[in-house]
């Protein structure tokens, strides 16, 4: 970092960062905010001295822009990691089993490949992708289906169990869940597989990574730019990759909306 940065700069750069970590908060809307954007842009000096303050909070820059603002991510060991534990106590997972924990990850990776199930989509900073609670539970179970398949085979050529991709080790425990189930007072049951889905797809709203549309299909939300930029960073996961490899997410010719290719939807 240069030496010739004075503490305006640094306070600067700090603001910066402190925006990006309110998730709701946009340059539009913050005159100050958009300032920073736009100084970010065209000083590389200023560019640089805002990742170096971001290291030293255990941060990454990911991305800003008028968009979406400042995207960060949490380095390993960072304090502001969002620790799974964190994320079962902010959701209300009832048990923070590990079980449930990978089963809200089989959840929160359908949902960013539905969002965005093509290259191109990623790629467009004007796509904006919509999912809802029947489709991700829909893409889960449909992915289940066919990792109980692949199993069965697997099973019949003696392969070995262990080798099997990190998707099959919690499809088990979704598919064994019901889908659906009131509770006394007609509201969603939280142990069905829909309540865990609805439940992570308000979290994500809450971040500012989805903004809810209606409540038709158990829910419905719209991505954010900022959703998109951080789903940039999960495609190069190999299990993201792997749910998209199982052709359970389609997008119909024109029209940009989202569907899945299972029947029950």
């Amino acid at each position: 970092m240069s030496t010739g940065h004075s503490s305006a700069d640094a306070e600067a750069a700090a603001r910066l960062i402190s925006f990006g970590m309110r998730p709701k908060l946009l340059p539009g809307r913050d005159v100050v905010y958009g300032e920073l954007v736009r100084r970010y842009g065209e000083d590389s000096s200023f560019k640089q001295l805002t990742h170096a303050v971001a290291a030293g909070l255990g941060l990454m820059v990911l991305e800003v822009g008028t968009q979406a603002g400042a995207v960060l991510a949490a380095t390993d060991e960072s304090i502001f990691e969002i620790k799974m534990d964190s994320y079962a106590r902010q959701s209300k997972i009832r048990e923070r089993r590990d079980t449930e924990k990978v089963l809200h990850g089989l959840i929160h990776l359908a949902t960013a490949a539905l969002g965005y199930p093509r290259p191109d989509d990623l790629a467009n900073d004007t796509y904006i992708g919509r999912v809802s609670v029947e489709q991700v539970d829909g893409v889960v179970r449909e992915a289940c289906r066919i990792l109980d398949e692949r199993a069965a085979a697997s099973a019949g050529n003696n392969d070995p169990l262990a080798d099997a991709p990190e998707l099959e080790q919690a499809w088990r425990a979704y598919a064994r869940r019901p889908a659906a189930a009131a509770t006394k007072d007609g509201r969603l049951a939280s142990d069905t597989t829909r309540g865990m889905v609805a439940r992570a797809l308000r979290f994500l709203a809450e971040q500012g990574f989805l903004v809810p549309v209606s409540g038709e299909q158990g829910g419905t939300y719209r991505t954010t730019p900022r959703y998109q930029v951080q789903v940039r960073e999960l495609a190069a996961d190999a299990a993201f990759d792997e749910l998209l490899s199982l052709g359970v997410v389609s997008v119909p010719g024109g029209d940009g909306t989202l569907r899945t290719t299972s029947s029950t939807l």
